[in-house]
């Protein structure tokens, strides 16, 4: 069996009702395509249902409302998440300039990659696809694309490569590698092609390392079918894992905050 993190129960998870911590604002990139925000709504309706206790707000750079510029203002005592995969151009600077612009001075936890709840997430997804990923002789015989989006920065990217790296050596995969939906390749049609040179896979899936559909997702989606890979994961979207994961990352925001302010520092 593939090795899993598990998930604290919704009762001692962290952010859970009754433990007085602050109201959670999700930050989300927004898209013209009605898909995201419906998606980042159910993550947020999961993130309750774990933590019925918890206030739970979204709000979004671009293209979706409300925006960031109008939400923040009015929840002064909230930490804020940002629903990113990796620490790239949003993370290091629309969301703080966003927030600058909303005059707003919440704490922004880190963003949720890398994480083992991640590789959780995405193990689900191809499991949903048919592929029997609890079976080793068959992660023996896959070869994965880890499809991203794809960044101008190349740490970002870095990062995504490790992300693969550590998913093949500790999920027992025949290869891992990725591909980028945008900027610099490889292309999700050239990574399939370079998984096949490998001798030991025999079978071919897709998983997009994303959260919510969108251009991207289906551009991924359309290469997989185009290029015959046998299995293609959906994107991650409301995922317990991930529901998991936003908490996990609200908390630990929370207690830096709350040590950093000025009442902690002179106790």
């Amino acid at each position: 069996m593939a090795p899993r993190t598990t998930p604290a129960s919704p009762a001692s998870t962290p952010g859970g009702g009754g433990t007085g911590l602050p109201p959670l604002l999700l930050l989300a990139h927004g898209s013209r395509d009605p898909r995201h925000a419906a998606t980042v709504e159910a993550l947020a309706d999961t993130v309750r249902a774990l933590a019925p206790g918890l206030t739970v707000s979204t709000a979004y750079l671009d293209h979706c409302a409300p925006r960031i510029t109008q939400v923040a203002p009015r929840l002064t005592d909230a930490v804020a998440v940002p629903l990113l995969l990796n620490r790239a151009f949003h993370a290091k600077h629309d969301i703080p300039a966003a927030l600058r612009a909303a005059g707003s001075a919440i704490p922004v936890a880190d963003v949720l990659g890398p994480s083992p709840l991640l590789l959780d997430a995405l193990d689900r997804r191809l499991a949903e696809t048919g592929l029997d990923v609890a079976d080793p002789a068959v992660r023996a015989r896959t070869g994965i694309v880890l499809a991203a989006a794809g960044s101008s920065d190349p740490a970002a990217n870095a990062t995504t490569r490790a992300v693969a790296a550590h998913w093949h050596r500790t999920r027992g995969w025949a290869a891992v590698t990725t591909a980028h939906a945008s900027g610099t390749g490889p292309s999700t049609a050239d990574a399939l092609a370079a998984l096949r040179r490998e001798t030991a896979v025999r079978t071919t899936a897709v998983a997009p390392y994303l959260l919510a559909p969108g251009l991207l997702p289906d551009r991924i989606a359309t290469a997989a079918t185009t290029h015959a890979a046998d299995h293609l994961a959906p994107v991650l979207g409301a995922a317990p894992e991930l529901a998991h994961l936003v908490l996990t990352r609200h908390a630990d925001a929370a207690r830096t905050a709350a040590a950093d302010s000025p009442g902690a520092r002179t106790a």
